[in-house]
């Protein structure tokens, strides 16, 4: 079904990508520039009708959905350069399409019934409807595999229960993707998991808000607790290509290797802010761009600008639809962690830059930092990510029957180029049966920084600018030298639990 005739010329794909995009962006700057004032917007939760209609208005969302169904294609620079748009103006409005993107519109491509798709995405493109996806639940949410969302064969379709939170867009999406567990006749929970689209047009299909949540920071998205106990059509299960986790691991690894693009506005916003202040703030006398420390901090953010720019080149080539991303543990994985260290960090080395007038939730120093720590969370915590990104470069090194991490490094392609910086800071063996999860975690950290430092290489083998190809590789060297100088110190540190006596009271040593 093509729903093309019916779409203006401003969203098919005949139109060229530059004017589709400056589009989209001069509605950005009239909304949160001219209309609104931004940083008193971002004090209340939610984003004013007005405003979500007139961004909406450009359909961004149509760079995700394909040609045939009157969208742009699907092309992975286009979801890329959108979401970089959106997150220099407003990190949740990028997280919010975002979240469209990733998490509905192309696991809905790929995966949903041909019936579906065509009346899917005509309310996309004509209506402005939105998805999102739901996963986690109150007491399983890293462990998602153990999701206790179960869902029964009826003569209906498909009979859902259970309680989902977190889910971005609670109460506003008009459509859902939700996972759930099949029962048998016993109660048995299967192994497998599904995914079932949830039309919130239709009665039977409605997801219940039980509690909207005061979430610390990214005010315009809302995110609750939600009771599903809902039926909808056979056709609304979506189709793995093998298995239901590999479709849901294809799906978040997909998401995460797509987060750059929501980090590349950010972290140009952050650069832009903090070269301004520094350029026109004055300090003893002299400029604080002079600063030695001041420029330190500049130079660091430079370094994250030009390492997620080098991300969004990888993840527009390597993260087509077509291309499954449920065994690519590595370049999923580091992308997401690595993007979003990099952009706390920028937020943080803002703030401190911004002073006290930073330290409010109405100036975009202090709104950077409390919107962007929770991308360390969702999607998968950073902690759990670097250790997954060891488990997978010991698992390659016992297949190629290498022990030395240096040696290996050298030989894998995702790292080749960039490990021949390190010397012999990798030439260590590690024995994977006696790795402590903390030990895992923070080679895991370096490990990551050198697969996006392969990325800079690549980006400026392309012809970026060599003085910020430079600089990056030049901080990211000395982060994976830190990390690897952490990695290596013990004896580790133990919590003593009992702590709490008079023995650990400060008061009892006073010498009065």
């Amino acid at each position: 079904m093509s729903i093309a005739p019916y779409l203006s010329d401003d969203i098919r794909s005949s139109v060229d990508f530059e004017s589709f995009l400056g589009t989209f962006r001069d509605k950005l700057r009239t909304v949160f520039r001219e209309r609104s004032d931004a940083d008193a917007v971002s004090l209340t939760r939610g984003l004013p009708p007005y405003m979500m209609r007139e961004v909406q208005s450009a359909t961004p969302l149509a760079a995700f959905i394909p040609e045939e169904y009157g969208g742009r294609g699907g092309h992975v620079h286009e979801c890329q350069a959108i979401l970089a748009a959106a997150s220099y103006e407003s990190l949740a409005l990028s997280l919010t399409y975002g979240i469209n993107g990733a998490l509905f519109l192309q696991p809905v491509t790929k995966y949903a019934n041909e019936a579906v798709k065509g009346p899917i995405f005509e309310r996309f493109l004509k209506d402005k409807n939105m998805g999102g996806l739901m996963i986690t639940e109150p007491d399983y949410g890293t462990d998602a595999l153990n999701m206790q969302t179960a869902y029964t064969e009826t003569e209906h379709g498909y009979a859902l229960s259970g309680t989902k939170h977190w889910a971005g867009l609670t109460g506003w999406a008009d459509f859902w993707l939700i996972t759930a567990r099949r029962q048998s006749e016993s109660g048995q929970l299967s192994r497998d998991i599904d995914f079932f689209i949830a039309d919130m047009n239709q009665a039977e299909q409605m997801v219940e808000v039980e509690e909207v949540y005061q979430n610390l920071g990214l005010y315009l998205i809302p995110y609750g607790r939600n009771n599903i106990d809902l039926t909808v059509p056979r056709a609304h299960r979506l189709e793995p290509e093998s298995t239901g986790i590999k479709m849901m691991l294809d799906t978040l690894h997909r998401s995460r290797i797509e987060f750059p693009g929501m980090g590349m506005g950010f972290l140009k916003r952050i650069l832009d802010e903090s070269l301004s202040h520094c350029k026109n703030r004055s300090v003893g006398g002299r400029s604080l761009f002079e600063y030695d420390q001041v420029r330190k901090r500049l130079a660091w953010i430079q370094a994250a600008f030009t390492a997620c720019s080098s991300m969004c080149l990888h993840t527009s080539e390597t993260a087509h639809i077509e291309k499954n991303l449920a065994s690519d543990n590595l370049g999923p994985n580091a992308t997401k962690a690595v993007v979003t260290d990099l952009m706390q960090d920028a937020a943080q080395s803002f703030l401190q830059l911004s002073g006290g007038q930073g330290y409010r939730l109405d100036h975009p120093a202090g709104r950077a930092t409390v919107d962007s720590r929770p991308f360390q969370i969702f999607e998968g915590s950073n902690d759990v990510l670097y250790q997954q990104i060891t488990e997978t470069v010991l698992k390659h090194m016992r297949r190629a029957k290498v022990d030395n991490v240096g040696a290996f490094l050298r030989d894998f392609d995702p790292t080749r180029r960039a490990a021949d910086r390190f010397d012999d800071a990798f030439n260590f063996s590690v024995d994977a049966s006696s790795l402590s999860q903390r030990k895992s975690v923070e080679l895991g950290r370096a490990l990551g920084r050198v697969a996006v430092m392969e990325y800079i290489v690549e980006l400026g083998d392309r012809g970026f600018r060599s003085d910020l190809i430079s600089n990056a590789l030049h901080v990211f060297t000395q982060e994976v030298q830190r990390l690897l100088c952490s990695y290596h110190t013990s004896p580790e540190p133990l919590p003593v639990e009992a702590y709490d006596d008079t023995d650990s009271s400060w008061l009892n040593f006073v010498d009065a």
